[in-house]
């Protein structure tokens, strides 16, 4: 794996010298923020030698290299998710292949559904912790001791550091956000109403199909992690209606304006 991980670098630096200091995964409805930096280059996944490709229609699959005001960052402008059929271990690959390029902060967004009976679609949500029992660990396997610790302190995923600091970006901004717990599933079905309930028994508040295990893999390599959820619909069993993409996608793009100048006001303050 560490080799595969060399193998990408060497093809990410044969086509730019580009060093972040901020990685930042967007989810559904985000993708536009980054056409919307200024940017220094574009690598498409495809150029990237043994780099895992996102199937999901929708996500553009490329990295974006450029400034948020004067902030270098590296966007991963469509995620690969373990449902597709990937390995964990190739699941994590771009948020680490991010670590190594030299990022040593990291912002995750995603769509979620609401799992809390608070919360409606469109709130943005703090992840403040997550549980990942419903997936295997990105960890899983022989340690790379060039990455992390065989057994890495998983104390604070989300760095309260960078809570505090969304909170106040997002209170410039005149925004109210929610906080909470993200549970991540497999996918790609949406979770049944007694896996809803069991997220709530387990103190959950928002569930989804990505995220968490991205963090994981970033906080074993020593990058400090924050994350927020759109909550794009509610769970089933709270929502009365049946759950489809397109509507995730529709509440996505409702609340796409907040979301992009909350990550811009983000990433300059980190």
């Amino acid at each position: 794996m560490y080799n595969k991980l060399m193998k990408c670098l060497a093809s990410v630096r044969e086509k730019t010298d580009f060093v972040p200091e901020i990685g930042l995964i967007l989810g559904s409805g985000l993708g536009e923020f980054a056409n919307e930096i200024e940017i220094a280059d574009t690598i498409s996944y495809t150029e990237i030698e043994g780099f895992p490709v996102s199937t999901v229609k929708g996500h553009a699959g490329r990295f974006v290299f450029g400034y948020v005001e004067k902030t270098p960052v590296v966007i991963m402008q469509g995620r690969v998710h373990y449902y597709e059929g990937y390995p964990m271990q190739d699941v994590v690959l771009p948020t680490r292949l991010m670590g190594m390029m030299g990022a040593k902060k990291i912002l995750l967004t995603n769509a979620a559904g609401g799992s809390n009976e608070n919360f409606k679609p469109g709130d943005l949500m703090i992840i403040t912790d997550h549980i990942t029992t419903g997936v295997p660990s990105p960890l899983i396997g022989p340690n790379v001791e060039e990455l992390g610790t065989r057994f890495p302190d998983m104390s604070e995923v989300y760095s309260k550091r960078l809570q505090g600091i969304i909170k106040s970006c997002a209170a410039e901004l005149g925004l109210t956000m929610q906080e909470g717990v993200y549970v991540q599933f497999t996918g790609p079905n949406y979770e049944t109403p007694a896996e809803v309930r069991l997220a709530q028994t387990w103190g959950g508040d928002a569930v989804g199909m990505s995220t968490a295990c991205e963090a994981m893999a970033a906080r074993h390599m020593g990058l400090e992690v924050c994350g927020i959820s759109c909550i794009t619909n509610m769970a089933a069993g709270i929502s009365k209606v049946e759950l489809n993409h397109k509507e995730v996608q529709e509440t996505a793009d409702r609340v796409a304006k907040d979301f992009k100048a909350l990550v811009a006001k983000i990433v300059v303050n980190m």
